[in-house]
This record gives structure tokens, C-alpha cells and sequence, in this order.
């Protein structure tokens, strides 16, 4: 998401660099780019002109003629721009009260089912609630069945009324269901269309008024650009939303939507979604976004996420092992596979200040470690516990069980080996800076 407005932006800072200052001239220049950058990600053109207005004012104030840097200076507007206008910071959801009823709305095609399943997970694992899902789309084929398969696989229960078509009345006895049986948040999946209709806002507006939601979140397909912002916008009208939902963020979006439709509406993002994967759900923090959009990555949402599969207790065994000489092949796929859970591997990359332009073109995906896991899967116990045993017969046997080449096992143990020799320095040392020659 955002690679060709990054793109875009950083070629328009460019014509600052080498200036000794910040003029009437150099800026009116750099904004021309700014303003066909923003429009050409499908920002809304009122939005466009009032941000590169607002950026002109403040770069042309007295601290800035003062500035060394034009072009750094420039970008830090920018970025408080960019901050501003998608929102400052984060929105949590209201799920403090018991049960906490959430009304899930937006079009068809929008991912309303699977952000609902996604929900479900996040306020279960990150909030440690008990939640329940209500299949409320009861016109689109397959849908409950969609709902039932998604529960299934992140175990929270749905509620359903087969053959039933009225969702005022599913909604209404899945919350007594919820109270009966203690679930603390009742998420209901509603209906679509393909467009905007009257019927579908009476239905949506009727489920609202029945249940009386604690929280009302617009789900938005982040690739329809302006067209999400103005189907937003008919949303808030009739249901005055809490929240806004993007999905579809791995997609080819120029990111338009996500940089209007705060402006628009007035309501914060709150969640942002890609892929298909019941985890693939982040809260939505604007100053992170415009540092991945200025190219400055986003290393704290990576440290989160490896936060989110760090054991400390296993990290203390891990390391007495190291320190010992014991790391073996075990150790080496139980860390690929934690790696793993933290998402796709070129979207961790990106998050990362300086790698993200440097591999958006590489094709890097979650089959990136396939390879080494087959490897190390067709060695024997004796083999992964004693690397040191792995000679020229086992290796060709190894190569033909994982479908891979001698050369290829080669390279995975010799990896494994300087992977190990670093890991014992690194312990040995106390301090990760000596590696590089530091004290």
C-alpha cells in the first residue's frame, strides 16, 4: 500500500535538496508534485488542495526560512500533515460494558464477513474477551456457512437462524442468547449490496435502532478509493458510525481512501486489514502510516508483533541452550515458524527504516522458508539434534525426501552453522554491539 505515492513524494522533495533555504519559488514547485501525487493515490481534490495549502502556510513561517535542511524540513511538515489528516491517533473500540454489541456494516464484496471473524480473534486474544458472532447477512448464498467455517476455525461460536430473513429478530435473540450464556461481546455480521439502496439502509437503520450497538463500524474496501469515501459518507448520514474499517490493504490501493475519508466523515480508522488470515487485523495509528508512507518504516509495530510471539521463558532456555552449544535444527525451526506468525515476511521487511523501497519489487512471500522447513523435516531426530553427523550420504538423502538439491542442503547447513557460531558470541559477549567492533 502507498508505494507509488511514497514514490511519488520522495521525487517531489528532491527538488528542495541543495537549497539553501525554502522560497515562494521552490515550494510552489515541490507542492505542484505533492498535490499530482496525492490526486494520482485518488485523494479527494478539496482534501489534495487543503493539505498542500496548509503545508505552503507553515513552510513559508519565519522557523522555517531559518531551517539548514529545506528538504528535511519539508518532509517533517508533510509528515504532521499527514498524521493530522488521517486522524492524530489511534481510537480504541467501546467494548467496556457487558455484553458490548458491535454492528458490522458496509457493502457486498467489502469483507464485512471475514474483518468480523478477524474481530472476533483480536478482541478474544488482545482483550481477553468471550465473544459471540451473529451471521445477520441472511440474503447472500453462503454467507452463514462463510460465518460458521471462519468460527469454527478461530473457535468462537455463531449464532443462527436457518431459514430465518429477519435480521432485526437474529439480532435481538443472539444478544439474549449472549446474556444467557455469558458472552461479553456480540459481534453481528450484516447484509449488503453491491451498491448503496434504500432498502439496505432501512434494514441496517432498523438492526441499529433494535440493538442499540455500543459501537457501529463501516468496513470499506480500501482499493475502491474515492468511491469507499463516498459510500462512507451515505453510511454516516443514516448511521452516524463510530468507526471506520480498511480492508484490503495488500491489494493494489493507491491509498486514497485511507488519507480522505477522515476529512470526510469525521470518524476515525480504527482497524486496517489484508489478506486473508484470521491475525492479518492492526489497529490504525497515523503517525505510523505516515512514516511508512514518507518511507521511514514502522519499526514499532514491528517490535509489537514480535512481542506478540516472544516467550520469555522459552527465550531463557533458548539462550542457556546457546550458551551451552546446543542449538540445533529443533531451535532453528521453532524460530522460523515464530517468525511466521508474525505475518508476511516483505511486509515485516517494510516496516523496517530503509528496507521497505529496497524490496518492494523483490518477490517475497509467505513461502519464503518452504525450502528449509522441507529440509529440515526430512533429516531424522539424531540428525536435527546432531548437525555435526550430517555427512556427504545423509545429505543426498535429505535432498531427495525434501524435493530440494545437495547444494541446497549445503547452504542450509552452513547458514545454520554461522547462524550458531553468532548466537554463541552474542551470548558469550553480553552485548550484541561487540559484533561489530563496538565497546
Amino acid at each position: 500500500m502507498f508505494e507509488n505515492l511514497s514514490d511519488r513524494l520522495e521525487k517531489s522533495f528532491k527538488i528542495l535538496k541543495g537549497q539553501g533555504r525554502i522560497t515562494e519559488i521552490n515550494i510552489a514547485e515541490t507542492l505542484k508534485d505533492v498535490r499530482r501525487a496525492l490526486l494520482d493515490a485518488d485523494v479527494n481534490f478539496k482534501i489534495a488542495k487543503q493539505f498542500t495549502d496548509t503545508v505552503k502556510q507553515k513552510a513559508l513561517g519565519q522557523e522555517v526560512l531559518k531551517a539548514v535542511n529545506p528538504s528535511q524540513m519539508m518532509i517533517k511538515i508533510v509528515h504532521d500533515e499527514l498524521v493530522d489528516l488521517m486522524g492524530v491517533d489511534k481510537t480504541d473500540i467501546n467494548i467496556k460494558i457487558n455484553p458490548a454489541v458491535i454492528l458490522i456494516a458496509g457493502l457486498q464484496g467489502s469483507g464485512k464477513t471475514t474483518f468480523s471473524g478477524k474481530l472476533a480473534k483480536w478482541v478474544k486474544s488482545k482483550r481477553s474477551k468471550n465473544p459471540l458472532l451473529v451471521a445477520g447477512d441472511v440474503y447472500r448464498p453462503a454467507a452463514i456457512e462463510q460465518l460458521k467455517v471462519i468460527g469454527t476455525q478461530i473457535e468462537v461460536p455463531v449464532y443462527s437462524e436457518e431459514g430465518s430473513l429477519n435480521p432485526v429478530q437474529i439480532a435481538r435473540n443472539a444478544i439474549k442468547e449472549a446474556k444467557i450464556k455469558g458472552y461479553d461481546v456480540v459481534i453481528i455480521d450484516t447484509a449488503g449490496r453491491l451498491a448503496v439502496d434504500e432498502e439496505m439502509m432501512k434494514e441496517i437503520a432498523s438492526v441499529r435502532e433494535a440493538v442499540n450497538p455500543h459501537e457501529i463500524l463501516f468496513v470499506v474496501d480500501a482499493m475502491t478509493g474515492q468511491d469507499a469515501v463516498n459510500t462512507a459518507k451515505e453510511f454516516n448520514e443514516r448511521l452516524d458510525f463510530d468507526g471506520v474499517v480498511l480492508t484490503k490493504l495488500d491489494g493494489d490501493t493507491r491509498g486514497g481512501a485511507a488519507l480522505s475519508i477522515k476529512a470526510i466523515v469525521n470518524k476515525p480508522i480504527k482497524f486496517v486489514s489484508s489478506g486473508e488470515k484470521m491475525d492479518a487485523l492492526d489497529i490504525f495509528y497515523p503517525q505510523r502510516m505516515a512514516d511508512r508512507i514518507l518511507g521511514m518504516g514502522d519499526i514499532v509495530s514491528l517490535v509489537e508483533k514480535a512481542q506478540e510471539q516472544y516467550d520469555v521463558e522459552e527465550a531463557r532456555k533458548l539462550q542457556k541452550r546457546i550458551a551451552k552449544d546446543q542449538f540445533d535444527f529443533n531451535d532453528f525451526i521453532t524460530q522460523i515458524q515464530q517468525i511466521k506468525k508474525m505475518g508476511n515476511v516483505k511486509d515485516l521487511m517494510a516496516m523496517i527504516p530503509g528496507i521497505g523501497k529496497a524490496v518492494k519489487d523483490l518477490d517475497i512471500d509467505d513461502n519464503a522458508f518452504k525450502g528449509i522447513e522441507a529440509i529440515i523435516r526430512s533429516m531424522t531426530p539424531e540428525e536435527r539434534t546432531n548437525p555435526a553427523i550430517l555427512n556427504g550420504n545423509r545429505r543426498k538423502r535429505i535432498a531427495t525426501g525434501s524435493g530440494t538439491s545437495v547444494q541446497e542442503v549445503n547452504k542450509l547447513v552452513k547458514h545454520f552453522d554461522e547462524t550458531r557460531r553468532m548466537m554463541k558470541m552474542v551470548t558469550k559477549s553480553g552485548n550484541p554491539a561487540r559484533l561489530m567492533g563496538k565497546r
